[in-house]
């Protein structure tokens, strides 16, 4: 079975997307570049904040991804001017980045450790890396759909099902990508449950009713 290339990193900035895809190719990863990006002129329509460019890997090439990265931004770092914003970050404020390095990005991850160093607060690679493992667990953790959404979804399965089907797949198949690449279900087993019910309902349903349209046409 061919293994499938997940979404690695996304981007609303071309040229950034594309130095990340020119440094994945020198170093020999194999990637593919998704442009989800609106052919209308964003002048037009606006600037959205939705990513547009995303770069996709294959699972075994994301550690090798991030590695490089940090390396990459790690010699970028003496030349950050002082009045860069992380610098009037206190402490607790900067080791809030190491915990949750996929929300900043790689030069304040690699920045926020080194201002931290320098005031004599330096983490040892061990400590970092065990947050890097402790947030993915986090990360990880399934969704819990509240009881409204529920509802929603078998009133859609019993008075608008063809819609149902799709919001009742979403629930039992959706999954999400951690930053290692691995891939978890977004909700938890009892609203997998649930989905599976609206996927039932709603498939018989829509078969009853496109037989009723044949028999009716008969």
């Amino acid at each position: 079975m061919t293994e499938s290339f997940l979404i690695f990193q996304s981007f609303n900035d071309a040229e950034l997307a594309q130095a990340l895809a020119d440094r994945l190719q020198k170093e020999g990863i194999l990637f593919q570049v998704e442009d989800t990006s609106s052919p209308i002129d964003p002048v037009i329509i606006g600037s959205g904040l939705d990513s547009d460019i995303r770069i996709k890997l294959k699972q075994k090439d994301f550690q090798k991804a991030h590695e490089i990265l940090e390396e990459q931004y790690s010699n970028q770092l003496d030349s950050i001017e002082k009045d860069y914003y992380l610098f009037d970050f206190t402490d607790q404020e900067l080791i809030e980045i190491l915990e949750k390095p996929d929300e900043w990005g790689y030069l304040d991850f690699k920045l926020a450790q080194k201002i931290l160093k320098d005031r004599g607060v330096g983490m040892e690679v061990e400590k970092i890396e065990l947050l890097k493992t402790e947030r993915i667990k986090e990360i990880a953790k399934p969704e819990e759909l509240g009881r409204s959404w529920i509802f929603l979804g078998y009133f859609l399965s019993i008075f608008f099902s063809p819609i149902g089907i799709f919001y009742g797949s979403t629930i039992t198949s959706f999954k999400k990508t951690l930053p290692n690449g691995e891939r978890v279900y977004s909700y938890n087993l009892n609203n997998r449950k649930h989905g599976r019910n609206m996927l039932v309902i709603s498939l018989c349903l829509t078969m009853l009713w496109i037989l009723f349209k044949v028999l009716a046409i008969i």
